[in-house]
């Protein structure tokens, strides 16, 4: 999903010459609130608090390990929808 962003086939301004999700995405869909990565739990709202949360779930309390194992599922649900979404956008303006 890189390769269209990074050769310069769709480019916006607000991406800010960053190609990743987290500036693609709102870049794409500025006013949807379900694509927004801020409203997540602040356990976990990008892919270096998730590299770090996980391991030290083994170390948690059974409520909060269970909160942020929830908190894991939904940024990667988020991660996958928003995949989805930046395909499904690339098609539309393709046609």
């Amino acid at each position: 999903m890189l390769d269209p962003f990074q050769a310069g086939c769709y480019y916006l301004p607000s991406m800010g010459n960053s190609f990743s999700i987290k500036r693609v995405l709102p870049s794409l869909f500025p006013d949807d609130p379900q694509l927004d990565y801020h409203n997540l739990d602040t356990r976990v709202q990008n892919g270096g608090d998730a590299m770090t949360v996980f391991p030290r779930i083994q170390n948690m309390d059974p409520e909060e390990a269970a909160a942020t194992r929830e908190a894991l599922l939904r940024y990667c649900e988020l991660d996958t929808l928003a995949m989805v979404k930046v395909w499904e956008k690339l098609i539309e303006v393709t046609k």
